[in-house]
């Protein structure tokens, strides 16, 4: 059973108001919306329950290794699945989303917890032997704080969704209580997500879903914005 502190940490860590930078992103969803591929809100749910399941299937798999690894101190391990993810994120705003968030989030973590795994990860990213990708550091902020893999997973994915229903609200005419109806759908399959790839490995990400990266690269020359300035 989960205590009440630990619930906590849960929740502030997961929280979408964290400083690192989510708020800024959209994975992809900005171009969705001027492709006209995301256009009402069924196509949005259609659109996050793609997302998160490509999540659960990718960088899932590397965050439930990559945890693992900083529960064992396994750093050579942790730096694989950080390659993993950084080398399977095709588009640009993928790369620089996911290593922006992943170094911010390490930085706090080495100043709110501390802890020497997580300080010798953020030593290798500031000397660029390691990307810095946002699952691992998740994952070795959850091992930080004595949280479960599976805490780790269901942070990890209601925050990709959260993030991409957040953005709808800046990018959409949608109702705001649409938008949370369309995060309590999408969530309810992060069980069964987790269930398919607790035991797989780095060999086994995959994630087949063209339509999120061809949208995620033209984002460079998108007009639809979430911050017009």
């Amino acid at each position: 059973m989960t205590t009440i502190p630990e619930l906590m940490r849960v929740l502030q860590f997961g929280d979408s108001l964290l400083p690192v930078g989510s708020f800024s992103f959209s994975n992809g969803l900005e171009s969705a919306v001027q492709l006209g591929i995301v256009h009402d809100v069924e196509s949005l749910r259609e659109f996050v329950r793609t997302a998160s399941k490509q999540a659960a299937t990718g960088d899932g798999i590397a965050l439930l290794v990559a945890f693992r690894a900083a529960r064992a101190g396994d750093d050579a391990i942790l730096d694989q699945a950080d390659r993993a993810i950084f080398n399977r994120k095709l588009a640009e705003e993928m790369r620089t989303m996911t290593v922006r968030m992943g170094r911010k989030l390490a930085e706090m973590s080495q100043r709110v917890i501390g802890c020497p795994i997580s300080e010798r990860w953020l030593k290798r990213i500031r000397e660029g032997s390691t990307p810095g990708c946002y699952p691992v550091a998740q994952a070795v902020t959850f091992a930080s704080l004595g949280l479960s893999e599976q805490d780790a997973f269901a942070v990890h994915q209601y925050g990709l969704a959260g993030m991409m229903v957040g953005a709808s609200l800046r990018l959409m005419k949608i109702h705001y209580l649409d938008a949370q109806a369309v995060l309590f759908d999408v969530n309810q399959d992060a069980e069964s997500a987790y269930e398919r790839i607790a035991n797989a490995d780095l060999e086994q990400m995959s994630g087949f879903a063209p339509i999120l990266d061809l949208a995620a690269s033209v984002h460079v020359r998108s007009h639809v914005r979430m911050f017009m300035n």
